[in-house]
């Protein structure tokens, strides 16, 4: 009973913070996309992206308040339609919605400048890079089966909420590398994006399989409820990855021909120039 308790405690402590984060965020968008407008009529900012944008926090609020979130600290299925809601859903909604490029118009020429700079820098290339967003995003899932980490995310609620945390920033982080519209200087071509989309399916239907079989999982729940959360993890991060694949797909511009490549005859106009 007392468990319980506490669980209802974090959930309204939670919810109070849950709550004007997510207006906050959303305020905050919506105020930037008129400043952009503003400051660039011509150009303006389309409304599909604002809307992609209020419905990533609307995923978020369905998954972090009622009745899911106290649901998600005691049923298996719970916490696995959570962690597609906050890990997979929403990042790809969130990103969409192109914040960065919002960001940048929206700020003054020189702390734009300063926001280039930052994502240009060597670290920020090296965690945009789809290896090191792959393993954030799928490869910590089997740590968290695998191992004791899951049982004790649902006994402390501190550390439930530091896993919502990183399955938001890791969702994103992969979405972004993936097909996200906005600007990264790491991002590889679309068929190397296509192999790291292809591994994280592969992934997740290996974790999902393991864990409906009961192998190496370690997970205190009963096996009714870890198969149906395997079955949740399974289909639902499917329909997830096909989202995400669309976005891909719709990104990508096939190279034309060159005029030089064409010619039937004769030496290249340049023969020491390289592949554009």
């Amino acid at each position: 009973m007392h468990s319980l308790h506490d669980q209802g405690s974090a959930s309204g402590l939670g919810a109070a913070v849950t709550v004007p984060v997510l207006l906050a965020a959303a305020v905050g968008y919506l105020l930037s996309a008129r400043r952009a407008r503003y400051r660039n009529p011509a150009q303006g900012w389309n409304r599909g992206r604002s809307a992609s944008f209020l419905s990533g926090l609307a995923l978020l609020a369905v998954a972090l308040l009622l009745p899911l979130a106290p649901t998600a600290h005691t049923d298996f299925r719970g916490h696995m339609a959570q962690h597609l809601l906050i890990g997979m859903y929403a990042p790809l909604a969130l990103v969409l919605s192109a914040p960065v490029t919002l960001v940048l118009r929206a700020l003054p020429p020189a702390q734009a400048r300063r926001v280039t700079a930052v994502l240009h820098s060597p670290p920020a290339r090296l965690l945009a890079h789809p290896t090191m967003a792959l393993t954030l995003s799928t490869g910590t899932l089997g740590l968290l089966y695998f191992t004791p980490l899951y049982n004790t995310t649902t006994a402390h609620p501190a550390t439930h909420w530091l896993l919502h945390a990183h399955f938001l920033a890791s969702g994103c982080l992969f979405a972004h590398v993936i097909a996200g519209p906005d600007p990264a200087p790491a991002r590889p071509g679309v068929r190397a994006r296509l192999v790291y989309l292809g591994l994280a399916i592969a992934a997740h239907a290996l974790i999902a399989q393991a864990m409906y079989g009961g192998f190496f999982v370690d997970i205190h729940a009963p096996i009714s409820q870890v198969q149906q959360g395997a079955e949740i993890m399974y289909y639902g991060g499917d329909i997830a990855e096909l989202l995400l694949a669309g976005a891909l797909v719709a990104t990508w511009r096939p190279g034309r021909r060159t005029t030089a490549a064409m010619l039937p005859t004769g030496p290249r106009p340049d023969a020491t120039a390289g592949p554009h």
